[in-house]
């Protein structure tokens, strides 16, 4: 008798098959309270810290800081108005809506690859441009390292709860996100510097040599030794190629594995060369739920804004409501500042929406980071370094009981071992 093969497929572990799955996840991690609330704040201290650097040192040349002029004046108003007083879709092809704005708005609409350009704008604008006046060279400096400050604490503390939901489904509470980011504080800021110290490095034989070409006798060992001059210029576009795509991958890599700034610059430089296609297709996905969820977002705050002052034209007119929304003076004194106190809690909301654009940046990166991880080292998606603090503690190990002789047992998991006795008998 020939037997029929009964086995069937009950059901398929999409997570493994695809691995990449994952990335429809980081949305929902992206807009939790504390993510925005994160996002937000942290955002709102890189501009205003670059304000402030800007009105001490005044650069000669504006035009060579173009990026920075819609953080130029208040910094929370530059970074409110990426949210309009009333939804709209002007970011769909097509779509009509309000006349575009030359403010923190249109520049930022999607969070891989808009706000990729605008943390890593003072680093490039250094690199590049060449002709700047030491002042301008300065301000930039310093706007980076300010920005590289805060987004080491900020936003480490982002990537760390984004990793433990990612990895192992688990919630950590404020406490722990931030006191982890506190510890490997110096890991997060140390480890984009060292290739900018090693392109220095490179760089200073080859500026040793443009100091003699400026003579003809000069010029000719600049021609004799212009080799080494190349190959120190490979070592440098190899450093700047490696962190103009790895960066966001070192705050991944500290905060899954809990290591230092040598091991996130080690794993980011091998995922970026050794799988840059696998690279790309992460990144155009999450570039495009983050898009869509950016235009979910956006009006949905928008939304909330419009329909309070919908609601409360109703009641004082249309004009007054009108009046609160544009900012008009000559309202009198109790009524501007009843007005500005309407605006300012608009503006936390407003503010929070844009905490969405960099809470999705990281908790996408940090993916991308687990994704990459998996595809090179071959390792699970669920190892993760969950360190001593009672809030990262697992939830679901067995209970551990006391036995009269004080020794630990596991409840409920070991069976009972038969006596000697009944043994013998059987």
């Amino acid at each position: 008798m020939i037997g029929r093969n009964t086995d069937t497929v009950r059901a398929v572990a999409w997570s493994e098959v695809c691995p990449w799955l994952c990335l429809v996840r980081i949305f929902r991690i992206s807009i939790t309270v504390r993510a925005l609330f994160l996002g937000a704040l942290a955002v709102l201290l890189t501009v205003s810290g670059w304000a402030v650097v800007g009105t001490i040192f005044s650069p000669t040349n504006s035009m060579t800081t173009p990026w920075l002029a819609p953080h130029d004046g208040c910094p929370w108003k530059a970074v409110t108005q990426a949210i309009p007083d009333r939804p709209d879709f002007s970011g769909i092809p097509g779509v009509p809506g309000h006349p575009e704005r030359k403010t923190f708005v249109r520049q930022y609409s999607n969070p891989m690859q808009n706000v990729w350009t605008m943390l890593s704008q003072p680093a490039w604008h250094g690199l590049v441009d060449t002709n700047q006046p030491v002042r301008n060279v300065a301000y930039l400096l310093l706007c980076g390292l300010w920005s590289v400050a805060i987004w080491s604490f900020l936003g480490a503390a982002i990537c760390r709860t984004a990793v433990v939901r990612l990895a192992v489904n688990e919630r950590i509470g404020w406490g722990a996100a931030l006191r982890f980011a506190g510890r490997k504080w110096p890991a997060y800021f140390a480890a984009p510097l060292f290739p900018l110290g090693g392109v220095l490095l490179a760089m200073i034989p080859i500026f040793l040599l443009g100091l003699l070409m400026s003579t003809s006798v000069g010029m000719l060992v600049g021609g004799i030794f212009w080799p080494l001059a190349l190959i120190a210029g490979f070592l440098m576009t190899l450093l700047l190629l490696g962190l103009l795509f790895g960066w966001p991958l070192m705050w991944g890599t500290i905060s899954t594995e809990g290591t230092d700034s040598f091991d996130a610059l080690s794993r980011s430089y091998a995922y970026v060369f050794q799988r840059p296609l696998h690279y790309l297709f992460y990144l155009a996905i999450a570039s495009l739920i983050g898009w869509l969820g950016w235009l979910l977002v956006r009006n949905f705050a928008a939304g909330i804004v419009w329909m309070s002052y919908w609601a409360a034209g109703w009641g004082c007119g249309g004009g007054t409501i009108f009046g609160v929304i544009d900012g008009r003076e000559g309202l009198g004194v109790l009524t501007g500042v009843g007005a500005g106190m309407i605006r300012f809690w608009a503006g936390c909301v407003k503010l929070l929406a844009v905490g969405y654009l960099f809470s999705y940046f990281w908790t996408a990166s940090t993916a991308i980071y687990l994704l990459l991880r998996h595809d090179v080292d071959a390792t699970e998606m669920d190892e993760v370094f969950l360190d001593a603090d009672a809030a990262e503690s697992a939830s679901d190990l067995p209970a551990v009981a006391t036995s009269r002789v004080d020794e630990p047992t596991v409840e409920n998991n070991i069976a009972e071992t038969p006596s000697d006795e009944t043994t013998t008998n059987q």
